[in-house]
């Protein structure tokens, strides 16, 4: 690289390998280092620049992690065809010359919550089902898309459930959403009225908290413990609340699961109240040891349960579909919201994802994704354990998508995150999914993309450098 000078200052304060990964970026954003160049070996640009190989390869694990350089195994490491944006504190061309960057998709953050592992996704399957279906696509399936659903996805569904998740539904209660906050609007407009109150779970996820405020629902924080959500506490709070929101078998975000006694206590209450009981099922299917745990909804005898799940994160999040199994006796009050509301999702991708379902690719996906993300759950964890040290302490619970790393309750949580923001990662305060003040401080940091231990390591020593 000798017409490619990086300058290295030994006398900064910054890390001989954080100089080096910077120049790079440098050299990759005016032109020196253009995209499909191949790059020196970690052994050579060592030598010539009379570095330690160890501090040249974490230079370069942290810009394959960003994606600016891509491994070719024996062919060497070259600069990506596809540079990213430039996220962290390097400046690209046209931000230094004041021009609007280009427009473009951003690829996934490192840690970003909610993310299956794309890199993993089998894309050629699902092209070839597509292009089959395309084929064979008739006149009816260009027409308007059924508002509740598509009927072959509605059936293949019913299959699924009642095997992997013990609930018994047929295709007529189940109603296909694009999101699961999508299926929350569906559930306020057909059940509930503006100020109603509801339980949520304290801390809980962000992102239904946000929807169903926005949809003017009164909602009563009840804690979470090692058993789950604190029934007897929401009893005592709020007895009267027309509906609770759980996370049952993998709460969002601590990770327990609840116990049979809660589970028995919240439909009591539910039954006593004439309350709903709304279970979002986000990713029971990702569960790493011990038993699988049955779904909340096939313990409900009483029909108090509307049953939440989506394929944005056990497929791919631009698929856009989730979908709601109700009770039987209120199939009718849905169908008449979902009429109101307009056309449904878009039919081929539903029969994508039916055939999916049917000739057993996804039951195969996912047994090959617990596999993977297991691995890669590990990996983070020792990562984060041996660059962190005593300074967290993670939660590792039965399954999930997401490790909790907690931090010491005097630890601002949310001023690591804005930096980490900063530098180009994902992942959530925990102090920000509560209601109410906390003194619980935490990062909630997302694995499944996490590539494998060196990617792991790379990660967790830039997080590392953040947590101060």
């Amino acid at each position: 690289m000798s017409n490619t000078p990086l300058r290295l200052d030994r006398t900064q304060n910054v890390p001989i390998y954080r100089q080096l990964y910077q120049r790079l970026r440098e050299a990759m954003t005016d032109g020196r280092l253009p995209p499909g160049k191949r790059v020196p070996s970690v052994r050579s640009l060592a030598s010539e620049l009379n570095l330690s190989r160890g501090t040249v390869e974490l230079a370069y694990q942290l810009l394959v992690s960003e994606g600016y350089f891509l491994p070719r195994g024996p062919a060497g490491t070259i600069v990506s065809p596809h540079l990213p944006d430039a996220s962290g504190p390097a400046a690209t061309s046209e931000t230094a010359t004041g021009q609007e960057p280009k427009p473009g998709l951003a690829p996934p953050l490192p840690f970003q919550l909610g993310l299956p592992a794309l890199d993993a996704f089998p894309d050629k399957l699902w092209t070839r089902l597509a292009h089959r279906r395309l084929r064979a696509q008739t006149s009816a399936e260009l027409n308007y898309p059924p508002p509740t659903g598509h009927p072959a996805l509605k059936r293949a569904l019913v299959s699924y459930l009642g095997v992997s998740r013990g609930i018994a539904c047929q295709p007529e209660q189940i109603f296909i959403t694009d999101s699961y906050r999508d299926t929350l609007g569906l559930i306020c407009r057909a059940l509930l009225k503006p100020g109603d109150s509801g339980w949520f779970e304290e801390p809980g996820y962000v992102m239904a908290r946000e929807r169903l405020l926005h949809d003017g629902m009164h909602l009563t924080p009840v804690g979470v413990d090692a058993e789950g959500l604190n029934v007897e506490e929401g009893d005592s709070r709020a007895a009267q609340a027309r509906f609770a929101v759980v996370t049952p078998t993998h709460q969002s975000p601590t990770g327990v699961t609840m116990t049979l006694a809660r589970r028995q206590a919240l439909l009591r209450w539910a039954s006593r109240e004439d309350a709903w009981v709304i279970e979002d099922d986000y990713d029971s299917e990702y569960r790493y040891h011990g038993h699988p745990v049955p779904a909340l909804k096939s313990l409900d005898h009483d029909g108090r349960v509307l049953y939440a799940g989506t394929f944005s994160k056990v497929l791919f999040p631009a698929i856009k579909l989730a979908y709601l199994v109700v009770p039987l006796s209120q199939v009718a009050i849905f169908q008449r919201a979902m009429r109101r509301l307009g056309h449904g999702c878009p039919t081929l991708t539903q029969a994508v994802v039916a055939d999916f379902i049917d000739e057993g690719h996804f039951a195969r996906h996912l047994k090959r994704m617990r596999a993977l993300y297991k691995e890669r759950r590990e990996n983070l964890r020792q990562a984060l354990e041996h660059h962190l040290g005593d300074r967290i302490h993670i939660d590792l619970q039965a399954g999930g998508m997401h490790l909790l790393a907690r931090l010491p309750d005097d630890v601002d949580d949310v001023a690591i995150a804005n930096r980490a923001a900063s530098a180009g990662l994902g992942g959530h305060a925990l102090s920000e999914w509560s209601l109410t003040p906390t003194r619980q401080s935490g990062l909630l940091l997302s694995f499944t993309n996490v590539t494998d231990a060196a990617h792991a390591d790379a990660l967790a020593a830039r997080l590392a450098a953040l947590v101060v």
